[in-house]
């Protein structure tokens, strides 16, 4: 029987394990990382997260555009980042929608991440409009 755990504290405990890494470097893989979408989706939200705090961004959306493929840009000096691949990326957006509980086509939340002995909370907004998905993670 599978342990299913809160995604959230899965995704806080990911944050706590990957803090002393390069969160770009490990973002860049994510794609080959073998059969576990939902592994690697809260892995790589969970680099996203360390990326934007450690680059001071403003904020990075991931959009999945009609055609299936995955988009994600960081807004601190307008740069596209490595995509998680399209089933990683379809995983990722989910998962969002999941530990958020973000429904329909639009909406907007914040989302408390503890990170080793302190806090921060994430900007969460979702946007669905011709058939383009994109979630935004704003930093504070």
């Amino acid at each position: 029987m599978k342990d299913k755990q809160s995604q959230h504290l899965k995704l806080q405990e990911l944050c706590d394990c990957f803090v002393t890494t390069d969160p770009l470097k490990e973002m860049s893989e994510i794609e080959n990382d073998g059969d576990d979408t939902e592994e690697a989706a809260l892995k790589w939200i969970a680099l996203a997260a360390l990326h934007g705090l450690n680059s001071n961004a403003k904020k990075i959306s991931i959009t999945k555009i009609k055609d299936g493929r995955v988009k994600v840009i960081a807004e601190y000096r307008d740069s596209e980042l490595p995509s998680p691949g399209t089933r990683v990326g379809d995983k990722v957006i989910q998962t969002i929608r999941e530990i958020t509980h973000l429904e329909g086509e639009k909406g907007k939340i914040q989302l408390a991440l503890g990170l080793r002995d302190s806090s921060f909370e994430l900007g969460v907004k979702l946007k669905t409009e011709r058939d383009e998905q994109k979630v935004t993670l704003k930093f504070p």
